[in-house]
């Protein structure tokens, strides 16, 4: 296959695959919420603890960040179409041993796998785009494919909630597994792999030169998108697993209103990543520096949702309540947008995915912490509202530390050119 090198434009049929890869994306996030959203029908069905079913939740991010850091590395060789395919299809055919009778432990062990067969789909899929898309045009189709989260959530929910309460939450799993393996068999036909070629971070003899692991790792940019990442992922972790349990145990909504009022979070976080993305992208074009329209924009909006949270304890009035969850998780969702063309713009090509899996199993380690830590939390304290406050009180301190790092050493140009030299 031919390579070429496009500085000004995306490769034709750019936006073709983009749309394929954010149905994937919609798909894999769907995976994700479904057991947040059956949240109190596996705990009284199983009889489970909010320690447990904490458990339950941190179970998928177990082997996740390993996995994404694997297939990774043999990402960095193989075609990108193949990986996606086969992780598709693996993690669809997960999803029907949830159809039967099953247990506190084969559920945890479905989700161990799962998480295998899921963690290396945002770096993957990242890197396929890439191929795509020249640097400066990248931050919207970024934002395009990370909203396949949010709309998985905004579809899928409601679907699923009936599902779960016409039916049982076994079929909810049975349904996404069936909508993944359609996805793969659309996937096989029509996904084609891009040739575009970055210029190079370091020249070499042949092109663009490897940089040793070790030294773009300890990059501050790097660095510091891993920390604000992480604390971003904490609160995300906490929404997929125990947004829905909060409104239902904690505030007192109806399963039903409690599971389509969930998507509230995605609905706002996806205005959020799109407007982000594109006054991102508009930053860049305009001649801002990737600190300001990359590091210091997105680690600011980080740094306002930790302010905003903290708020949640001091009030008692429910629709207060969920204002200011919604709002302080979401607000700084361009953080998702920012760590790929951070890490893409200060790593070779050569070594692109390997290292957009290496900082997303980093920034994931969050999901493997917060559900179980929010499941201790809610099990120790006097009432299971008062647990859920402190949990997400918790969680602005954390995007915080993780904004105000991101807001002091997001510096690309710095780094690329030390890294040159």
């Amino acid at each position: 296959m031919r390579r070429m090198t496009l500085p000004d434009r995306p490769l034709k049929g750019a936006w073709g695959v983009t749309a394929l890869i954010f149905l994937f994306m919609l798909i894999n996030f769907a995976d994700k919420m479904v057991i947040g959203l059956a949240a109190k029908p596996i705990m009284e069905e199983l009889k489970l603890s909010p320690e447990q079913f904490g458990l339950i939740g941190s179970a998928f991010f177990f082997v996740f960040p390993f996995a994404a850091v694997l297939v990774g590395f043999i990402a960095n060789r193989v075609q990108a179409r193949h990986t996606l395919l086969v992780m598709a299809a693996f993690w669809s055919l997960l999803q029907f041993p949830m159809l039967g009778a099953i247990s506190f432990e084969a559920l945890i062990a479905c989700r161990v796998l799962l998480g295998a067969a899921e963690g290396p789909a945002n770096p993957v899929a990242t890197h396929a785009i890439y191929k795509w898309f020249p640097d400066s045009l990248r931050a919207v189709p970024t934002a395009v494919v990370a909203q396949g989260s949010a709309v998985g959530v905004i579809v899928a929910v409601p679907a699923l909630n009936w599902i779960i309460v016409h039916h049982s939450w076994h079929w909810a799993f049975g349904a996404l597994g069936i909508a993944g393996l359609l996805w793969s068999v659309l996937w096989f036909f029509f996904g084609r792999e891009g040739t575009l070629v970055d210029p190079p971070v370091v020249a070499g003899a042949h092109g663009s030169a490897p940089i040793p692991y070790p030294r773009l790792l300890t990059c501050p940019s790097i660095v510091a998108v891993c920390c604000t990442g992480f604390a971003s992922y904490w609160g995300l972790a906490l929404g997929l697993t125990w947004f829905t349990p909060y409104l239902v145990e904690g505030l007192g909504f109806s399963q039903t209103a409690g599971g389509n009022l969930s998507v509230l979070p995605w609905v706002f976080g996806m205005v959020v990543v799109l407007a982000g993305g594109w006054i991102s992208q508009r930053l860049k074009a305009s001649g801002a520096s990737s600190r300001v329209s990359r590091g210091v924009f997105a680690s600011a909006a980080v740094i306002l949702g930790g302010c905003i949270l903290p708020f949640i304890g001091l009030t008692t009035d429910p629709a207060l309540k969920l204002a200011i969850l919604v709002a302080g998780t979401a607000i700084g969702s361009t953080i998702y947008v920012v760590i790929p063309m951070v890490v893409s713009e200060l790593t070779p090509q050569p070594q692109r995915a390997a290292m957009l899996a290496i900082v997303n199993s980093i920034v994931t380690l969050g999901g493997v912490i917060a559900p179980f830590a929010m499941g201790v939390v809610v099990q120790d304290a006097a009432t299971r509202l008062i647990g859920y406050d402190r949990g997400f009180t918790l969680l602005g301190g954390l995007l915080l530390a993780g904004g105000v790092i991101g807001l002091l050493f997001i510096r690309p140009e710095a780094d690329r050119s030390r890294l040159a030299g």
